[in-house]
């Protein structure tokens, strides 16, 4: 056991694996039961509860390892309200706060491929768990399983309708309604075979035009993340669309595999990360609701955060990649907006999580109240704020973990003094290596926690410099 319990290990967000290697029945009964003894241990003394939420998103088997963790998890006395169906990660996060339970236990992988699922721990206040939480549970798992003499009881319940009900209440929901309704605006949502399928239709009504809504353990040969190399089936149906209503309003909206992440595609079909979208939110957040609050960003975002925060005098906080830094942040400070680069964004006025579907209803009411399309909205700011740059990101797999070690200490011992011909002015190293460089421009180089995978991340003047620098930190990656 202690072998076992040694090999799970907690990510940036939870644990997980590929199904039937890391990620087991076995190994499941023993991390659940763990999970929910430390979310007591830790919360309990506020809460004064024994129940524990226990979730799933859509991905190959996802309700029967939901099935053994509220199995493993009443068999040691706790009590256990295990959802009837799949739902967005946010609904239990939702569900935890609501219900008073000690925290949300949840089967999913995220933006992982198909081979993989997960667990993803949060706690009594609707967020994900602090990183000093799944270190008490790994420490833990070399106990072993925790006994009860009573084993509490398990009941069903369904998310859904307490959690749409909350975000409906957030938006000026009639006044989308009635744009999709009149005809104004069109609205496509790329669900990528996950658990945002049905989201949209259940707010906004059947209008909202769906795609990829079947189940897919698959996910079409892909992954269930919102990135441009697996929107060509949005990109294609867009462009279509708008080559027949160019009057119109038109925005796809992009949810990951369990619905925590967002990114958009504006009319003409231009892919739009949360790069884009939270500069986009916090301007309409400010302007058209009033909000106001802290900013919190990761070091991964866009230099076009802070200005448009400094545009409306909001103070901002920057913290490493994982949205369990921004949650840790969100319940210590009053917070308009925390958002990260991969598409997460939670707000102030909701739960300390990540919520695509609420993103998505902030985007529409943006669009809806400015009659702006995304991109034009965007360029409106740049010129706000006399600030231009182009951004992408690669993900880049590595032949196996040891060259991910390797380059690693090729960082520590010999650092970077130029890089795609421009002079390195900083380095900060808070979560990987951000090197800002002579033009102001940036280059990231962060190492998954989960897979051997190479993030680099860049934001320049230009796309041209843009893809310069990617090029060669790709190069350099060997």
């Amino acid at each position: 056991m202690p072998v076992v319990a040694s090999s799970i290990k907690f990510g940036t967000d939870g644990w997980r694996g590929v199904i039937g290697e890391e990620f087991t029945f076995e190994r499941l009964a023993l991390v659940a039961p763990v999970a929910a003894k430390v979310l007591y241990d830790t919360y309990y003394s506020t809460v004064g509860s024994r129940t524990i939420i226990v979730g799933y998103d859509r991905r190959f088997m996802a309700e029967d390892f939901a099935r053994a963790v509220a199995d493993a998890v009443t068999a040691v006395g706790f009590d256990v309200l295990l959802s009837e169906t799949f739902a967005p990660t946010p609904a239990f996060s939702w569900a935890a706060k609501q219900l008073n339970a000690l925290g949300a236990l949840v089967i999913t992988a995220s933006h992982n491929p198909g081979a993989y699922l997960g667990l993803k721990v949060k706690g009594y206040f609707g967020g994900s768990v602090s990183p000093e939480v799944t270190k008490d549970i790994e420490a833990l798992l070399t106990q072993g399983v925790p006994t009860a003499a009573t084993p509490g009881k398990l009941e069903k319940f369904d998310p859904w309708p307490s959690y749409t009900r909350g975000l409906e209440g957030k938006v000026d929901i009639a006044k989308i309604r009635e744009a999709i309704a009149s005809g104004k605006l069109t609205v496509f949502a790329d669900v990528m075979h996950g658990a945002a399928a049905g989201g949209l239709a259940r707010l906004l009504g059947d209008q909202v035009k769906e795609i990829n809504s079947n189940r897919d353990p698959l996910f079409g040969g892909g992954a269930p993340e919102p990135l441009p190399k697996y929107l060509s089936k949005l990109f294609e149906v867009i462009k279509n669309h708008h080559e027949t209503h160019k009057s119109a309003l038109t925005v796809g909206l992009v949810f990951d595999g369990d619905c925590d992440r967002i990114a958009a595609v504006d009319q003409e079909a231009n892919f739009l990360s949360s790069q884009i979208l939270i500069p986009i939110l916090i301007d309409h957040l400010t302007l058209r609701r009033g909000f106001t609050g802290e900013i919190i960003k990761t070091v991964s975002g866009s230099d076009l955060i802070p200005r448009v925060a400094a545009l409306h005098n909001l103070s901002l906080f920057e913290t490493p990649v994982g949205y369990k830094y921004i949650a840790d942040r969100m319940l210590v400070s009053q917070v308009l907006l925390g958002g990260e680069e991969s598409g997460g964004i939670g707000y102030g006025s909701h739960i300390p999580e990540r919520d695509a579907l609420l993103s998505a209803l902030y985007v529409l009411e943006a669009i809806v109240e400015s009659g702006r399309d995304l991109s034009e909205y965007y360029r409106h700011l740049q010129q706000q704020t006399d600030f231009n740059s182009a951004y992408d990101r690669i993900d880049l797999p590595l032949a196996s973990m040891e060259v991910r070690s390797r380059l690693l200490q090729q960082l520590q011992t010999q650092p970077l003094t130029e890089i795609a011909g421009k002079a390195v002015i900083d380095c900060q190293t808070i979560d990987g290596y951000k090197f800002r460089l002579a033009d102001n421009s940036w280059l990231m180089i962060r190492f998954s926690g989960t897979e051997p995978v190479l993030r680099l991340y860049c934001e320049a003047p230009t796309i041209e410099q843009v893809h310069q620098t990617l090029d060669w930190a790709r190069q350099w990656a060997g």
